[in-house]
């Protein structure tokens, strides 16, 4: 019998990656590069990649149980202006009409400068909504050149029957068409039609595509249904995308992470994925991705995706100079000029230069250094030739490149400004973290991250090019991701199934939080999860009065960890007393269930000039693998059994509730237990907090057992 695989494809702008990942070890058992397709379509390579490495690893159909597909195609759409036009019917009745009519009329939307998604608009008062009123509507946005059909009214989150009317008559007709609940479940009708505009348009490229990619796979004779990858690091089926486009807007950079999480055991860290024009950074916090509201075109959607910080700072970034002097570092890049990389070449192939200046596009500053070789061939100065000169590639590197070459061109510039070969590439390298340093302080106070915790991960083909350089910079822990190159792929290959829900409830009730958990766990199990293996979150935002609903899953029977390898108690210690900021001999191990294990650590801190002893108590929770999910100051813990929930647990959820005279304020609460963390912060009241701990926990046999960690 022949292994059973997963197959990851991330099709890029310059090349197709494919890798082939053992489905019960995790191991990267093949991987391969190609050049993307443009010109006979994408879904040529991707069958061409797909063919030669099966053939090559000699994998059969049957052996693929897994089969996903990252894509940059509804960025670059969105960036290119390359969308459809969209006409909207709006609807609304009574008080609300005039609102609704100017809500829903969005415009056109820019999405690069001089680039737009356009909008037609039509308004039809919701107790008129019938075929011949529709039949007018539909005529006369198609009159104004619209592609797709996009149905929003005020409240039909509540009640979707007039959209659905709407979209079926569109359909009828043979036009792509979407609704605003299908979208987002929130209240905000402005917000909501944006979205689905935004979506309306990407849905007849992304359909040409899903059907090209789809009959690609076929060809191979693989069964597995094709999973597409979304913006906030799940996947989807190919059905979901041929209806909700926008949630593979940005999917590129969540497959990056995605790859890092699973592979690399990150408790709290930085991601960079490094390519050669720009450097995608996001958070990861107790093990966890950092998820938030995108823009498109600088207006907010009710898209949720990966938080990803861009910046034109990556491998083959170009040196600026003026009058002299190093003045900046990109944000052109190498690929955009045209030129080689000076660290990229044979041995002997610069051996004399001197400077040069381009401007790599036509309306840029002629600033851009480059260097002539003896034998007449021009190469760029890169920040890779920086990092390379100064030591922070190590060897091996994918970005590891040729130092007498590179030393040669960086004295040619070196010459030009004054300095030696390697103060000038500190120099430049100093530009470089200097640009980075300002995103990564930012995200540090905005996701309140423990700076003595920190581990900065590289990605990319160029992720040592600035990684190493910056955890210098602050003192940080640092490594490059196994298989760094192809980080993404990798990502796509063993990503779960991804399903969020909101809506907006104030004060949401039992049967409010039964209903969406019943709900999202049905639109999981359409996305492709097997719900055998969902698990679902339930979170409340009682600020903007929104209940969520996340819902995560895996598209086989089974669901293990990757690279499950257990940590000897000894070992995992000494993980917690470094996330705690002590010493192994101070931490204590307590107890453990399932897959976690609870440390804790008192340490004595000096007070009011040394005169007072102050021991300041620290819990931890980590898993079996080594990641740090939790840590908490003055945090409570109880471990109990399910049968002893309302003797132990409930008295001490009400040892931990603060009493006011106007209200109990109840500890934000985690449960862990089997493999489930169970995430109860968004929890206002004891009564909805145990209503969600009965759900998740109604299948736990009564002697099996729960840690549960309280803060306030």
């Amino acid at each position: 019998m022949n292994k059973k695989v997963r197959i990851g494809i991330d099709v890029g702008g310059t090349f197709t990656d494919a890798v082939i990942i053992d489905n019960e070890t995790y191991d990267v058992m093949a991987k391969m590069k190609i050049p993307t397709t443009h010109e006979e379509g994408v879904a040529v390579g991707v069958v061409k990649i797909i063919s030669t490495l099966m053939e090559e690893n000699h994998i059969l159909p049957e052996d693929v149980v897994f089969i996903a597909h990252g894509t940059t195609q509804a960025t670059n759409a969105l960036l290119e202006g390359d969308v459809a036009s969209v006409g909207i019917i709006g609807m609304g009745t009574g008080l609300d009409a005039r609102s609704a009519k100017s809500e829903t009329n969005v415009g056109d939307i820019e999405l690069a400068p001089g680039k737009y998604l356009k909008s037609a608009h039509h308004f039809i008062d919701s107790t008129a909504v019938n075929d011949e009123a529709i039949g007018t509507a539909v005529a006369e946005l198609l009159g104004q050149e619209a592609e797709v059909i996009v149905a929003s009214e005020a409240y039909s989150v509540d009640d979707p029957a007039n959209e659905l009317k709407v979209m079926s008559y569109a359909a009828a007709k043979g036009l792509y068409t979407t609704g605003g609940h299908e979208i987002s479940q929130l209240y905000g009708l402005k917000m909501r039609t944006r979205t689905a505009v935004v979506n309306a348009s990407l849905i007849p490229k992304m359909i040409e595509t899903a059907n090209m990619t789809e009959a690609a796979v076929l060809d191979t004779k693989i069964g597995s249904s094709l999973m597409i990858m979304r913006c906030d690091g799940g996947v989807m089926s190919i059905n979901e995308v041929r209806k909700r486009p926008i949630l593979t807007m940005l999917s590129g950079l969540a497959a990056g992470v995605a790859g890092a999480l699973m592979y690399e055991k990150i408790s709290d860290g930085i991601f960079f994925e490094v390519g050669g024009t720009s450097v995608d950074i996001s958070v990861i916090k107790n093990g966890k991705v950092m998820i938030k509201y995108a823009q498109v075109g600088g207006h907010k959607t009710y898209l949720q995706s990966l938080d990803v910080r861009t910046l034109g700072v990556a491998g083959g970034s170009m040196i600026r100079v003026k009058d002299k002097k190093i003045t900046d570092i990109g944000p052109r890049s190498a690929h955009i000029a045209g030129k080689n990389y000076e660290c990229f070449v044979e041995n002997q192939a610069i051996k004399e230069a001197s400077i040069q200046f381009v401007s790599p596009r036509t309306d840029d500053p002629c600033e851009y250094a480059t260097i002539l070789a003896q034998d007449g061939k021009e190469y760029s100065l890169t920040l890779a030739g920086a990092a390379n000169l100064l030591g922070y590639v190590p060897e091996g590197d994918y970005a590891r490149g040729n130092i007498e070459c590179t030393r040669a061109a960086w004295e040619a510039l070196g010459r030009h400004v004054g300095l030696s070969s390697e103060e000038a590439a500190k120099q430049v390298m100093e530009l470089a973290v200097k640009k980075l340093a300002v995103v990564i302080n930012e995200l540090i106070n905005e996701y309140e991250l423990d700076r003595k915790f920190i581990t900065l991960v590289g990605g990319g083909g160029s992720g040592a090019v600035v990684v190493n350089a910056l955890a210098e910079h602050f003192d940080f822990k640092w490594r490059i991701a196994e298989n760094a190159p192809y980080i993404s792929t990798i990502g796509v290959a063993l990503a779960m199934v991804r399903e969020q829900l909101e809506r907006t409830i104030v004060s949401p009730t039992d049967e409010d939080i039964k209903k969406i958990r019943a709900d999202i766990i049905e639109r999981i199990v359409k996305s492709g999860a097997n719900e055998e293996t969902v698990d679902v979150s339930i979170e409340i935002d009682a600020q903007k009065n929104v209940l969520r609903a996340v819902a995560t899953g895996a598209t086989e029977l089974r669901k293990k960890d990757l690279n499950a390898a257990e940590l000897s108690k000894e070992a995992l210690k000494g993980i917690s007393a470094e996330a705690l900021v002590t010493s192994p001999e101070q931490v204590e191990y307590i107890c453990s269930t399932g897959r976690w294990h609870l440390f804790e650590a008192k340490i004595a801190k000096k007070m009011m000039f040394g005169l007072i002893n102050i021991k300041r108590k620290s819990a931890c929770i980590i898993d079996r693998e080594g990641v740090v999910r939790l840590k908490k100051e003055k945090a409570e813990y109880i471990k109990f059994q399910k049968s002893n929930q309302k003797a132990q647990f409930n008295v001490f959820l009400d040892e931990n509730t603060t009493y006011s005279d106007a209200n109990a304020t109840i500890p934000k609460v985690f449960l862990f237990y089997r493999e489930k963390m169970l995430d109860l912060t968004g929890m206002q009241t004891a009564e909805q907090l145990y209503s969600i701990m009965d759900v998740e926990t109604e299948l736990m046999q009564p002697e099996e057992e729960i840690i549960a960690i309280a803060y306030k």
